[in-house]
């Protein structure tokens, strides 16, 4: 073979070797690339369900709107102690906080007044209708009998206006006047003022609740709240 043919052959021979590496490394490259993309989104996705929760100071903001006439609350109706809760009944912290209030509740009894206000998150779509749907049982005062039919539906992951509905037949509740409520949306704008006057006040997620206007975030334990609770009755 001539050295004219030799050094056009090795050139040939040189890139594609070069071109086959190249392809390698963009091979690869887009695999680790697709791997860290499919990774955020698997973290995005769980984030809700690993993130821990904490307390933390109240940001500054409005003062939180005193409790009115018309809103349901259980335990004494002038007691020392108020906690106002903030919640998404679609929320798997709210839950778990849900369990928590009522142990409050059953423990301090009338020393201690609860209201639940709504914080419905965007990305939970059943969340606003279940709060609209706590607002209808409320009008035959089974407002708290309602939240604990929720929230066994969001451990169950059973959430749907069809099973509100079922639920206020459950619950011993008129029907036709708690499912036309629940269909005409006549608690809509009460819900989404009950969000806007707590962000306006600090809430930036749920659970958040305000001991005698004090801010607490998170789903915290009974000792916790006991602890700040013990504290303000001394």
């Amino acid at each position: 073979m001539s050295e004219e043919k030799k050094s056009k052959t090795n050139f040939l021979l040189g890139l594609f070797v070069g071109m086959a590496a190249l392809s390698t490394i963009a091979f690869f490259t887009l695999l680790i690339v697709v791997f860290s993309n499919n990774q955020e989104v698997n973290l995005a996705a769980n984030a809700e369900e690993t993130q821990p929760a904490v307390e933390q100071p109240a940001a500054a903001g409005q003062p939180l709107p005193a409790v009115r006439d018309s809103e349901a609350f259980q335990g004494g109706e002038e007691a020392q102690v108020v906690l106002v809760e903030y919640t998404d009944f679609e929320c798997p912290y709210c839950s778990r906080h849900h369990t928590t209030m009522n142990q409050v509740i059953s423990e301090y009894g009338n020393k201690i007044k609860y209201v639940l206000r709504h914080f419905p998150l965007g990305f939970h779509p059943e969340a606003q209708k279940a709060a609209e749907a706590f607002e209808c049982a409320a009008e035959q005062d089974k407002a708290f009998e309602m939240s604990d039919y929720i929230f066994e539906a969001n451990v169950a992951k059973e959430m749907s206006v069809e099973k509100w509905k079922a639920g206020a037949k459950t619950l011993g509740l008129k029907t036709s006047q708690f499912n036309n409520c629940l269909d005409d949306g006549k608690y809509a704008a009460k819900v989404q003022q009950d969000a806007s006057e707590g962000s306006a006040s600090g809430v930036d997620g749920t659970p958040a609740t305000f001991v005698n206007g004090q801010l607490v975030s998170g789903a915290l334990p009974f000792e916790s709240f006991s602890q700040i609770i013990d504290g303000l009755l001394k």
